[in-house]
């Protein structure tokens, strides 16, 4: 199928999902800051007033959950008790336990934290080599977080959704077709004055007027009224929006998520690594798409396999291009943690907005220092 619509949504990290990504780590960031080889799987839940924190922690240091938590809802905005939940009425539990003595022996000995398959990808078709949808989407939930906190549109709440809809000529990007917008208001607010200003303030200044399809479709706030939202209206989950937080759907997503998980726990790490690996090959020009499958066996240190795909797209068959990744990157996770630098307090803002395509010096797995490597080798 060379032509076709593809979708993708995006949050804002007023989400009740998000905020539980955050939360979760916000703790990892605290412990990683004092203990940078503490082991962490935190898990968060909220639902109308309660945060609760569960999870696997072992670390030489001492954090202050709940102080993290209140700071952390109250940085994404969750101030005002008429939103039906707050940073400082809200209740704080925890239910931590120490990581299990049977998953530490093969970490210590730089084994993988767990077994599983890992995805990476990347595509030519935007300059962040990320697929078009997911990349808008994103842009469009950063624009609807940033009007509302330099108060531009003053009656905006912290919750918040986005869905664009792109059409693709023998598979590349033709046109934006529909975007959706939700956005969590003000009760009171006047439903076209906020279509108005979505359109205006939001979604006009991400979509470039050359990708506007000329019948494009706005669907914002749907159902007419968006008022009740975050907490008190949905529950979050830490690890929930797994598809928004990698390729929007284009591209295959891993057995597990990544927030609350420190570096050892490969779901996270090596993610990270294989969009570092696609993305090295696709700015190389070695493909215009690229994916990665990747997979460990609980307390090895090498994968059990490797799979490089380009799609049609290479300029090498895919099995020789497998080789050459394998020859040129380190895919153990010690030699992941080391290469990216995993072991430093990064990670609260991957938690939001998606982790990869990011221009951040922190999001190492972003890098392109293999492409001359590459050149050479194919």
């Amino acid at each position: 199928m060379n032509n076709f619509s593809f979708s993708s949504e995006s949050v804002t990290e007023g989400h009740p999902d998000k905020m539980a990504d955050q939360i979760s780590d916000a703790i990892l960031d605290a412990i990683i800051t004092s203990d940078p080889f503490g082991r962490v799987a935190c898990e968060t839940f909220i639902s109308n007033g309660l945060v609760f924190i569960g999870g696997e922690i072992s670390c030489e240091t001492y954090v202050d959950i709940p102080g993290i938590v209140r700071d952390t809802v109250r940085e994404i905005g969750y101030t005002d008790p008429h939103y039906g939940f707050d940073s400082e009425s809200c209740a704080v539990l925890t239910n931590i336990n120490q990581q299990s003595p049977d998953i530490a022996i093969g970490v210590d000995r730089a084994g993988a934290g767990d077994q599983g398959m890992m995805f990476g990808y990347a595509s030519s078709e935007t300059e962040e080599l990320m697929p078009m949808p997911i990349t808008l989407a994103h842009k469009i939930t950063m624009k609807l977080s940033e009007v509302r906190r330099k108060k531009v549109l003053t009656y905006l709440r912290p919750d918040g959704k986005s869905q664009v809809t792109v059409r693709y000529k023998n598979h590349k990007p033709e046109a934006v077709e529909k975007v959706v917008v939700s956005a969590n208001h003000d009760d009171g607010i006047d439903l076209e004055k906020l279509k108005e200003d979505i359109i205006k303030e939001v979604i006009e200044p991400i979509i470039p007027e050359n990708l506007q399809d000329k019948n494009i479709k706005y669907f914002i706030n749907p159902t007419g009224r968006f008022v009740v939202g975050g907490p008190k209206a949905d529950t979050g989950l830490t690890g929930r929006k797994v598809v928004v937080d990698t390729y929007g759907g284009s591209y295959y997503v891993g057995g597990g998520c990544f927030s609350g998980k420190d570096p050892t726990k490969v779901d996270r790490s090596a993610s990270y690594f294989a969009r570092y690996v696609t993305k090295n090959v696709v700015k190389a020009g070695l493909a215009e798409r690229c994916g990665i499958q990747v997979a460990y066996a609980i307390g090895i240190a090498e994968p059990v396999s490797l799979m490089v795909e380009t799609f049609g797209t290479g300029k090498l068959p895919d099995n020789h291009l497998t080789k050459i990744v394998q020859d040129i990157f380190d895919f153990t996770p010690g030699g992941i943690i080391n290469h990216l630098e995993l072991l430093r307090p990064i990670y609260k803002k991957t938690a939001a907005f998606g982790h990869f395509g990011r221009k951040d010096k922190d999001f190492t797995w972003e890098s392109t220092d293999k492409v001359k490597e590459l050149l050479k080798r194919a």
